[in-house]
């Protein structure tokens, strides 16, 4: 199974930049080991199954409560069977019909 989930959380109360805060989840993300690719709205990531999707979740929001008394989240979720690696390859997918479409 792949499991591409994609998520922004942040403190609310913490002015207008919390990349401070985001550099803490995305490093617990890069030890984590799972494949993820940040983004100027959130961060996807991609597991072999959905608990490991959601684990991750949870600990970004460990990581944030402590720091915070109001936490913006938003997911969104793609799981499907099959192998993993469609984090790069939708993107490689899209980007050669581009180029068909362009020629």
């Amino acid at each position: 199974m792949s499991v591409l989930l994609n998520f922004a959380m942040f403190p609310t109360d913490k002015g207008a930049s919390v990349s401070a805060y985001v550099g803490k989840v995305i490093e617990m993300i890069r030890e984590s080991g799972v494949a993820y690719r940040l983004n100027p709205m959130g961060t996807t990531i991609e597991t072999q199954n959905m608990t490991e999707a959601l684990d991750i979740v949870n600990k970004a929001y460990a990581i944030l409560e402590p720091h915070s008394d109001r936490i913006y989240s938003t997911i969104n979720i793609d799981a499907r069977e099959g192998g993993v690696g469609r984090l790069e390859g939708k993107i490689e997918s899209v980007e050669r019909k581009i180029g068909k479409v362009n020629k």
